[in-house]
């Protein structure tokens, strides 16, 4: 159903693309937007391989949330910093790219917990995380992304 990597010799193992997963904070959502035009965003994440799944906050409304609703087929993507060999000025950069379908957490007790393991990734302080939630959860929706398929690469950029 998913397409193959074209270029197989830049293909990286699934174990390599779910440690850009688990390791990277920054991502690429796109979603079927307005009028069939594409929508891309860029979002901080976290990913759940036990539950097999990508978590995001979002505003309640909006554009991606509006989208969402309307078709919850969506991709997603990450990549890392790349490095450069002695010598050479081009970068070498592993990236991976989620199929997946959205949907609106809407259990308060399971979006809590994530939020917080979410926000684990990014907060210096379990103690700032509860504190941040204290005061925002409940502007917040958090958006699930089951995974249908992963793939990865590593190119080299010249």
């Amino acid at each position: 159903m998913f397409r193959k990597i074209r270029r197989v010799k830049n293909e990286i193992p699934l174990e390599e693309a779910k440690d850009l997963l688990r390791n990277n904070k920054r991502g690429a959502l796109a979603v079927q937007g307005d009028q069939g035009y594409p929508y891309c965003i860029p979002i901080n994440f976290y990913y759940d391989e036990a539950d097999n799944r990508i978590y995001f906050h979002s505003a309640k409304k909006g554009h991606k949330i509006d989208s969402i609703k309307a078709n919850d087929k969506v991709s997603f993507t990450s990549w890392d910093d790349g490095y450069r060999e002695e010598g050479d000025w081009a970068y070498h950069v592993s990236s991976c790219v989620v199929f997946g379908r959205a949907w609106l957490v809407t259990d308060l007790d399971l979006a809590k917990d994530k939020i917080r393991r979410f926000a684990l990734k990014y907060y210096p302080t379990a103690e700032e995380v509860d504190q941040e939630i204290d005061r925002s959860f409940m502007a917040v929706q958090m958006v699930a992304i089951d995974i249908e398929h992963i793939s990865g690469k590593r190119v080299h950029e010249k």
